[in-house]
């Protein structure tokens, strides 16, 4: 059931992701960033639809995600890319709008959901989003902040190609675009948790056998009862914490906890 759901959220995220090229970005030369990006540049420049692009020039980008990010994710990314191709081969190039600025707007924001979803689902869109995710592997970088970085070659591209007005709008695309994505894809984000609780010993034991998370237990004493308690320190990404909320009430509903975003870590972290 659980990869039916996902297969189902990749599978209706890559058909919203092209609609959101074919009738907002599209019909006014706005382009997205990287691989696609150049997809949607030869697109217009030749006979070749812009979806069969998006396939042939995915292809080495995928081969390095075989590499470092695993055959599931591979297998998913693929899955997403030829999803979004077909349809795109459906979904008629209409404006929805005269509003270049508009459809900047509003594909962008469309583009960054579909985009954030897809990859918080275990899977990406092909091109950059596969080189940002072997590169925040190493460092917590936001994903949508590099992909915007790693996109930025495409906007010099289509104002030598098209014009200097649309290379803007296509700058503002992918910004929007990346700000939407770090909103959705959030798992750059690490939280602080502390945790008081009368049951040290089995919430710890619980924490270690469903979490890849090294525990740090303190030995804590009530102010006012001075009653003995067990204090635990831990780091999690943001993903984890509705997971871990849900196994400390089942332990302890009475613990004590405190959640609080951390700037950064440095050491031994599993990303």
């Amino acid at each position: 059931m659980n990869r039916l759901y996902r297969f189902a959220v990749l599978f209706v995220c890559s058909i919203v992701l092209g609609f959101a090229f074919n009738l907002f970005l599209l019909p006014h030369e706005v382009l997205s960033g990287g691989i696609t990006g150049l997809a949607m540049v030869f697109g217009l420049l030749t006979p070749v639809n812009t979806g069969l692009w998006l396939v042939i020039l995915n292809i080495p980008i995928l081969i390095i995600g075989w590499m470092k990010l695993g055959k599931e994710f591979i297998w998913n990314s693929i899955f997403s890319v030829f999803t979004t191709s077909i349809a795109m081969q459906y979904i008629p190039v209409l404006k929805v709008t005269d509003d270049a600025l508009l459809s900047t707007v509003f594909g962008g924001v469309i583009a960054g959901i579909a985009i954030g979803f897809i990859i918080r689902f275990y899977g990406s869109t092909g091109g950059f989003d596969v080189i940002g995710l072997v590169l925040t592997q190493k460092r917590d970088i936001p994903l949508g902040g590099l992909i915007f970085s790693l996109n930025s070659g495409v906007v010099f591209i289509s104002g030598f190609i098209f014009s200097w007005d649309l290379a803007l709008y296509t700058m503002a695309s992918i910004y929007i675009t990346g700000i939407v994505i770090d909103r959705v894809h959030t798992r750059h984000i690490k939280l602080n948790l502390m945790v008081v609780t009368d049951r040290g010993d089995e919430l710890k034991n619980e924490l270690i056998s469903n979490l890849i998370r090294g525990i740090t237990v303190m030995d804590g004493q009530g102010g006012y009862s001075n009653t003995e308690r067990k204090v635990l320190y831990t780091v999690i990404s943001r993903y984890e914490l509705a997971f871990v909320k849900s196994l400390i009430t089942s332990v302890d509903s009475r613990a004590f906890v405190s959640i609080s975003e951390t700037v950064e870590v440095i050491g031994n972290f599993r990303r």
